[in-house]
């Protein structure tokens, strides 16, 4: 049984999308795993009443059992610094969501609030496991074969290229880990296919990326993603800086609104475009793993409705479950061993 910390605070939808989203989770999961909901407790409260008092009346015994209410002072604002998150607002319930998991009192943590204050608090109260310089974030993008993963989406807006090689390492645990892929290939995105094609940076990476031990699967271009493979086969994970890598996020939110608007209008119906294009939205996925801390933080869209933040509870289960963080944690070790005998 998993112990998933949910910030009940955090979201432009909070504290109604979350609380409906523990909810649906319950009633997926029977009541499989506990849910802390991390908030202020008379609001916590006071909305969990009334949703138990409606659509979820039949939940309410099993929401006794499986529910939790911690009580946090605080709220972290969308407009808030990253740094409020470590000393302006100690006892928020994005601190306190993740310090219980530092105390060994729940095992992961799920928010839809500020992701700059999530990522610092992550890599402060967590930790960051040995041999990495930075936590990146990891999505995942459907594509015409499978769903691939993209790191980093936005954590990190400029990156040395040894930083993308140890997003290549993490991303390739978690291309393991929860999609089930032995030996994940891993692409770089660039400009181009050819090694000399990118930026600096990016041709830096793609050296060590060849000698890295990885299954590399060499550069490949925007175009690419989509289609889930380039024209050397199929890929497993995307390798970007987080400026790209969010650009890149932000596009893929907007095909799927685009692509209704213009097949509504050659006659098409909203019903079966809805059902067509429904693994193009981003809540099918719920929220993505920030890799590298020491412990599961899953970050969501800050619009999050209930869906999203349901299965975001889902990914963060999972996490626990397949020891992600643990994994990478030995991926990185191995790493480093073997770069200290050469």
């Amino acid at each position: 049984m998993a112990r998933i910390a949910l910030d009940v605070m955090g979201g432009d939808h909070a504290p109604v999308a979350p609380v409906t989203g523990a909810l649906l989770a319950l009633r997926e999961s029977g009541g499989a795993h506990t849910i802390q909901l991390v908030g202020r407790e008379a609001v916590v409260r006071s909305e969990l009443e009334r949703q138990l008092a409606g659509e979820f009346a039949d939940l309410r015994a099993a929401a006794a059992a499986a529910f939790e209410v911690v009580h946090a002072d605080d709220v972290i604002e969308m407009t808030d610094k990253p740094s409020v998150a470590i000393r302006g607002k100690s006892k928020s319930s994005m601190a306190v969501g993740l310090k219980l998991q530092a105390a060994g009192q729940s095992d992961a943590f799920v928010s839809a609030g500020n992701t700059g204050a999530q990522m610092a608090a992550s890599a402060y109260i967590l930790g960051l496991h040995a041999g990495l310089d930075r936590p990146a974030i990891s999505t995942l993008m459907p594509t015409a074969r499978q769903s691939v993963v993209v790191l980093d989406a936005g954590a990190n807006v400029d990156c040395s290229a040894e930083e993308l090689l140890q997003f290549a390492r993490i991303g390739a645990v978690y291309a393991e880990d929860i999609l089930g892929r032995p030996r994940p290939s891993v692409g770089l995105l660039s400009i181009g296919e050819e090694p000399e094609k990118g930026n600096k940076v990016v041709k830096e990476a793609h050296q060590l990326l060849a000698a890295s031990g990885l299954n590399f699967h060499g550069n490949i271009e925007g175009r690419d993603i989509p289609a889930g493979a380039s024209d050397r086969g199929p890929f497993d994970v995307v390798v970007c800086d987080g400026f790209v890598g969010n650009v890149v996020l932000k596009l893929y939110e907007g095909i799927a609104p685009m692509m209704v608007g213009l097949l509504m209008k050659s006659g098409v119906s909203k019903e079966q475009l809805a059902g067509a294009l429904s693994h193009l939205d981003y809540a099918s996925v719920g929220g993505a793993p920030l890799l590298g801390v020491k412990g599961a933080s899953i970050i969501c869209h800050g619009k999050s409705s209930p869906k999203a933040i349901k299965n975001a509870l889902a990914i963060a289960v999972k996490t626990v479950e397949s020891r992600m963080s643990d994994h990478v944690g030995q991926r990185l070790a191995q790493h480093g061993a073997a770069s200290a005998q050469s």
